[in-house]
């Protein structure tokens, strides 16, 4: 039996305890932090890191350009693709009064991948039985609370307040976690990206200040105020501004660099590496964001690139997406018989010559007939060609081991 806990000691274990299932607010991030970001980590100055920016529009735009089809399971197993229907019907125009599919799957993925959650907010039609809608709204909203009788509630703060939406109001997609909400990448990647920042702001410092750098003047002999004020003013423009002039140094001045140069911090090897931290998080090889400093072991080819990318990092995504459309929009009654799948067709079609060679030898064998074959070439049905062959004679399929009957006044 489940102990009952008060509110702020359940709170306290849900922030202590991120991945801990107990009643109260889900926390997507960490509730500790084990060592201190150098610079300020949000959306909006994460998206300002180019390796952020790259990862979450290459997993966006992606997944949001793959078509969504919808697939009936007949009673002998076998799917066949349905194009009517509430659901193909929202998904083949605009999902809501503001997007178009890909549009929507944009915002759904840039929520997922940057918070670990995304929510859509269904919309029915006057039955209150078919979804005509899904509208997005924003992860950094959205708090979900586990009730005392184990139901969810997503809490939506906006501008006129606070919306209560139950569980089967919204669509949530999640990534791995609690089992309620998924972990934030932009939470747990907060240190990583926080050094990235910092780097950038350095070198627009070094940059700003026309790469000068701070150092101390040393003169042999001692100054009144009036002197230093006048010393101080003449050489300023060693420490900041963009004059390129000449400085002349005077009664045995000297000058002595005190800050470290870009090459003493290893800036652009921080800034190199801080890529690649990036990427882990998001779960993007960083040849892909185009970081050409480093090598890949997946192979020199795009294809093989592609193809990796889609069976390490692109196919988790889609299953997930995949699996949760089936079970939170589909219809309790036909859930089991109507499937939801991502098209990869485009994303995963090999070279023409590849291609050639495949349909050659699935037309030889008889496991593709020439229509087939030329279908997914975008070419029109040719006639006669819906009918199974094999190699050699290409006899039909259905004629293979038969006696073939001679002509009559044959010998």
């Amino acid at each position: 039996m489940a102990t009952r806990r008060t509110p702020v000691l359940r709170g306290l274990v849900n922030w202590v305890g991120g991945l801990f299932r107990q009643e109260g607010a889900q926390i997507a991030v960490p509730g500790a932090t084990g060592v201190d970001s150098p610079a300020e980590v949000s959306f909006d100055s994460a998206m300002q890191l180019s390796a952020v920016w790259a990862c979450v529009r290459l997993l966006a735009e992606n997944i949001a350009s793959l078509p969504v089809k919808f697939y009936e399971v007949g009673s002998d197993g076998q799917e066949k693709e349905i194009s009517k229907g509430t659901l193909p019907s929202l998904f083949s125009g605009k999902v809501n009064r503001y997007q178009t599919v890909v549009e929507f799957f944009e915002t759904l993925i840039l929520n997922l991948v940057m918070h670990g959650n995304a929510y859509a907010v269904k919309q029915y039609d006057a039955t209150g039985r078919n979804i005509i809608g899904l509208l997005p709204i924003m992860s950094a909203q959205v708090e979900t609370r586990l009730a005392d009788d184990g139901s969810l509630i997503h809490y939506y703060y906006h501008s006129e307040g606070v919306t209560a939406y139950s569980d089967a109001a919204v669509w949530h997609v999640k990534l791995f976690g609690n089992g309620i909400i998924g972990l934030s990448p932009l939470g747990y990647a907060r240190t990583t990206i926080g050094i990235g920042l910092a780097g950038e702001r350095r070198v627009a410092h070094i940059f700003k200040n026309g790469g000068k750098p701070t150092g101390i003047l040393t003169i042999d002999k001692l100054l009144n105020e009036g002197q230093r004020a006048q010393v101080r003013q003449e050489f300023n423009e060693l420490r900041e501004g963009n004059s390129d002039r000449l400085m002349v140094l005077e009664a045995g001045m000297q000058y002595q660099q005190v800050s470290m140069s870009p090459e003493d911090i290893q800036l652009l090897e921080s800034r190199r590496f801080s890529i690649e931290d990036v990427c882990r998080f998001f779960g993007v090889p960083s040849v892909l964001v185009n970081d050409t400093n480093g090598s890949t072991t997946w192979g020199s080819g795009v294809e093989q690139l592609v193809l990796g990318f889609y069976k390490l990092n692109l196919r988790p995504y889609l299953s997930r997406i995949e699996s949760s459309a089936e079970t939170h929009l589909v219809q309790p009654a036909e859930r089991g018989r109507i499937r939801i799948r991502f098209d990869l067709d485009a994303l995963l079609r090999a070279d023409r010559q590849t291609r050639m060679e495949a349909n050659q030898t699935a037309i030889q064998s008889g496991q593709l007939t020439l229509n087939e074959a030329r279908k997914t070439e975008g070419l029109p049905p040719a006639a006669g060609g819906d009918r199974l062959m094999v190699n050699s004679t290409m006899m039909p399929l259905d004629q293979v081991g038969k006696a073939v009957e001679r002509p009559r006044g044959d010998n």
